[in-house]
Formats: C-alpha cells, structure tokens, sequence
C-alpha cells in the first residue's frame, strides 16, 4: 500500500514525498484511514513506529478541508504530550506535514518564558501542542480556551502515568466539548491507563503494533558475560576501543545513569546522563550536545529514552538488561536504522540470565558473546 491510496490529500501527499516516505508504516497504514473518519483510536505502539504521523496527517487533512475564515481563529485540535522534547518532535512533524497547507501551530511547554508562546497564541493556530502543566497555566490566565476543540491527541499516555500527569490531564479533560474526536496512543496499557482511555474514548478502533522483532536481525548483537562490579571497566574499555562517534547506553534506574555518567567523564570520556528527575531544559540540552557529537555518550533510562528521534545512531549499549524482553527490542532498534548498519552490545550478570534467555526467546536469535 502506498500513501496515496490512504486517501491523502496532493498537499500533504507533495510534503510526504519530499521527505522521501513512499510506504505507508504499520500503525499509519491501520490509524490514518479510520481517522480521516473522525472515529477514536485507541493505538498500542512504541515510539519509532511512525505514530505521529498517523495522527498528524488526518489532522492537518481534516482541518485543511474545513477551514475557518479570519486569522484569529480558535484553537481545534490539541496535542497533549509529556515532555518538551516530545512536543518539540511533534511540532516539527505538524510542520514538515502541512507546509502546503495553511494549518498553524502553536507550541507549548514549561521552562521557558511564556512570553513568546502566549504572542503565538494571540495571533491564533489551528493545533495546539503542549505539555500539562504550561497547558494549566495558560488556561488560567485565560490564554487558551479549549471550547472550539474538534480533535484531541493523548500521547504517550503511560508515560504521563509515569511523570505523575494523570492529575492534570484529568484537570484538562472536562475543559474540552464532550462531542470530539479523541486519539489515545501508549506505548504499555497498565491498569490506570487502560481505566483513562475507557474513560475518555468512544467506540474506539483499537491497533495494537507489536515491536518488530525482524530489527535485530539487521544488527551485530553481542553479549558481555560480566559481573556487576566489573561492567565499569569493561564499558569504560569498549568505549575507548571502539569507533563510533555517538553510543547510546541504557541504565535501569535513574541514579545508575547519573553514577555510568559519572564513571565515564572522569575516564575522560564526554558523557550526559538523561531521565525523569532532571528539568526538561537539562533533558534538551543533552540531547542537543549529543546530537551534534559535542557529548559522546548518552546515558539514559527506558522512561526518558522514550521519543528521543536520534538519527544515525552506530551503537547502542545495555549496561543493564530489562526485564521485558519488547523493551530490549526497542532499545536496540535505536540503531541500525534505515539500512545503516548498527551494533548493540549487552551486558550480563549472573542474576540477569533469566533475562537474557527470555529475551532471546522472544527473538529468536541466540546473541553471540563478545570478544
């Protein structure tokens, strides 16, 4: 299936093809036709399966072929999302999408002066993308009203359990019109967030995209047995060794990436942890300086990884293993991308052989151990 026999208008359809997408991913081939319907979606798909988009276009199409006159117009579709890395990824696709359209949109989230964002608002957008508690903000100062909403986005919704946003997002809710069209995607479907989206969707269509286990077959996978105490110097010794430019490494627990970042810097390696107790501008900053190679290597946990868009991406490390074995998957799918080549290395202790096992269960592929 190509995206032109989803029904995409020739605008959206020219910016699709500048970008050089021609297929259609999974989640966009499932989600965009029911939402052109305007029906609720209920989408199970993890980050880097193409789920923006499958919210964006029908959006932008649906706005675009119902224009509202004037240039202060109200606010008609809103973007609720965790973080302002996430809302900024966001943003950029509503932009590369409906360049050839006349949608505006407007951003926002905390940490920064309100200022700029309220001049944009004033002069009025179509979307709206924000993050909770600026989004509370701006309603209470009158800001932003909510009244004219004909699409809604919750994404990442475990995510937001995570952060501690269900309070807020339940604060958001009634301020919305009760006849709307809602798209409620997340990544897991814990108690409370399944609760959440019964709560708020109607008569949904629900699309569940597993992660693809075929990714690993495009990576050089290996594994280090190694005891905990040991995985320091080892990872410290890999990464003087090796070639690649930036490394990726996956710590389970937020003080284990503060502690491998500080191990590696004062190795002199250039390194940066990210997760959910540092401020969103702390977030941003490490992962700019590690896009542009100024920080060699990112420390993160599963939470906080979640959404980062890092484009050719050669390794990926696992100083320590999940216990699902999909998260596996989808850290190491961060690299190999788009028909580059990729390595992911794991390291294992022996009270993390039961992961280990599960996880190539689940995929099928005996990891080779590291030389």
């Amino acid at each position: 299936m190509t995206f032109k026999e989803l029904n995409i208008i020739e605008p959206i359809l020219k910016a699709i093809m500048e970008k050089g997408y021609t297929v259609p991913t999974p989640i966009q081939e499932k989600a965009i036709p029911v939402a052109l319907t305007k029906r609720d979606v209920l989408g199970c798909a993890q980050t880097g399966t193409g789920k923006t988009a499958a919210f964006a276009i029908p959006i932008i199409q649906l706005l675009s072929q119902h224009p509202l006159p004037g240039k202060k117009r109200p606010v008609r579709a809103l973007i609720l999302t965790p973080t302002r890395e996430l809302a900024i990824q966001i943003d950029e696709c509503f932009q590369d999408y409906g360049k050839h359209t006349l949608i505006r949109q407007g951003l926002i989230f905390g940490g920064v002066n309100q200022n700029p964002q309220v001049e944009k608002l004033k002069k009025g957008v179509d979307v709206l993308i924000a993050t909770p508690g600026r989004l509370l903000d701006l309603i209470s100062q009158g800001f932003v009203k909510l009244d004219a909403i004909e699409h809604f986005v919750l994404d990442e919704a475990d995510r937001m359990l995570d952060m501690g946003f269900i309070h807020d997002i339940k604060r958001i809710l009634p301020k919305l019109p009760m006849k709307k069209q809602t798209l409620f995607f997340s990544a897991t479907m814990p108690s409370a967030i399944a609760t959440l989206s019964k709560s708020i969707l109607h008569n949904p269509l629900r699309i569940d995209i597993a992660p693809e286990s075929s990714v690993v077959e495009t990576i050089d996978q290996y594994v280090y047995h190694v005891e905990k105490e040991a995985k320091r110097t080892l990872l410290v010794s890999l990464i003087q060794q090796t070639e690649s430019e930036s490394i990726l490494v996956f710590s389970r627990t937020k003080h284990g990436a503060d502690r491998i970042a500080r191990i590696l810097c004062r190795a002199g390696i250039g390194s940066e942890s990210i997760h959910g107790n540092k401020s969103q501008t702390a977030r941003q900053r490490a992962l700019e300086n590690f896009k542009s190679g100024k920080t060699r290597v990112m420390i993160a946990t599963d939470i906080a990884a979640r959404g980062l868009d890092i484009q050719e991406l050669p390794m990926v490390i696992n100083y320590d293993l999940p216990d699902v074995p999909e998260t596996y998957v989808h850290r190491i799918g961060r690299t190999g991308r788009a028909g580059k080549t990729g390595t992911a290395l794991t390291f294992c202790s022996q009270d993390e052989m039961s992961q280990l096992q599960a996880i190539q269960k689940k995929t099928g592929v005996t990891i080779p151990v590291g030389g």
